[in-house]
């Protein structure tokens, strides 16, 4: 494991993730706060499912994305941007590009999944595949042979601003609810939407615990939380969780969440198709594997929630049809 170097960029506030919220309606939906009577007689307590596989595009990723793209100036607006992205992050920059006029080159692993790669090309963008280990070389040639802004998936103040407006909106729904959230569950690879919930949920609802979670042999907060600085993984694991088995801690979500991220959980992939089972049939929702590793966390009993309020972020939805096939058949553990 490699220590990433630290620059000391400056962090969004709350005040940020308000401006972002203005700034990207319109864009984004608010997306529901779901509830299963059953799921909760069967965890002993009350389990809020926050649907951002809803979400346009199918992830949270949208929000940062939205964000950070209203905020390009002329200048960059006329240059254009590159991303890295396991396929959710490009998907919603090339979206976003398409509806401001502006041209987006993706890049992505060899091994994104088809359905990402197909849909992010039908927004328009141009899309260059690489080695996962390359792929954050391969954006920042380009960004400097082309003149391109580079837009990190996690590592950007407009991007972790953005997905705070995920916290803002369970904030306002669990009082809508009457309900005081006692813990925040979500995926967790960068940590851009772990940090951008921590931030808003300290203001709004300052008892609430927010966890992270992580794919099993991917525990890049959990290694970096642990040492004290931020710890990138070396090439190689596997997982079916794409969308959260990128190499790099980004710092500002790390900055962010060190002294406020209540802990972690790592799920593995059992655990995880298990969970995006569990969507499907109590929900009639599709969740991609990295998008389920919250629920995973929740339904494994890592994550207990018996007498507690507890939301769990549901990120994502695309998935390879083959792979929510597996998922769906697949015999109860």
């Amino acid at each position: 494991m490699a220590e990433a170097a630290s620059h000391a960029k400056p962090l969004p506030t709350y005040a940020d993730i308000e401006v972002a919220s203005r700034r990207i309606a319109g864009i984004g939906i608010v997306t529901p706060l779901l509830e299963s009577p059953w799921l909760n007689r069967e965890l002993g307590g009350r389990l809020l499912i926050k649907a951002e596989n809803l979400q346009v595009t199918g992830s949270f990723k949208l929000r940062g994305a939205a964000n950070r793209m209203k905020a390009l100036t002329e200048d960059e607006h006329r240059r254009g941007v590159v991303v890295r992205s396991s396929g959710n992050h490009g998907l919603a920059i090339a979206y976003c590009a398409s509806l401001i006029g502006t041209s987006a080159t993706v890049v992505v692993p060899d091994t994104a999944p088809a359905a990402k790669v197909e849909r992010i090309k039908g927004y328009g963008a141009t899309v260059v595949q690489a080695p996962m280990q390359k792929i954050a070389e391969v954006a920042a040639d380009i960004a400097s042979r082309e003149g391109r802004v580079f837009v990190d998936p996690a590592d950007d103040f407009w991007v972790v601003a953005g997905q705070g407006t995920v916290g803002l909106e369970i904030a306002d729904q669990t009082v809508a609810l009457g309900a005081t959230i006692d813990d925040v569950v979500v995926p967790c690879s960068g940590g851009g939407l772990a940090g951008g919930c921590a931030l808003a949920l300290e203001q709004r609802s300052p008892g609430t615990r927010v966890h992270g979670v992580e794919a099993a042999g991917f525990e890049k907060m959990a290694n970096s939380l642990a040492a004290g600085r931020r710890i990138n993984l070396p090439p190689g694991g596997r997982s079916i969780c794409d969308a959260i088995t990128g190499l790099y801690m980004a710092e500002i979500p790390f900055d962010i969440v060190r002294n406020r991220l209540a802990g972690t959980f790592a799920a593995t992939d059992g655990e995880t198709l298990m969970a995006m089972r569990v969507a499907f049939g109590e929900f009639g929702l599709g969740v991609e594997p990295g998008g389920a590793v919250a629920l995973a966390a929740v339904l494994s009993g890592k994550m207990p929630i018996g007498g507690k309020t507890v939301v769990v972020v549901l990120s994502g939805r695309n998935v390879n049809p083959d792979l929510a096939r597996r998922a769906l058949q697949q015999e109860a553990a």
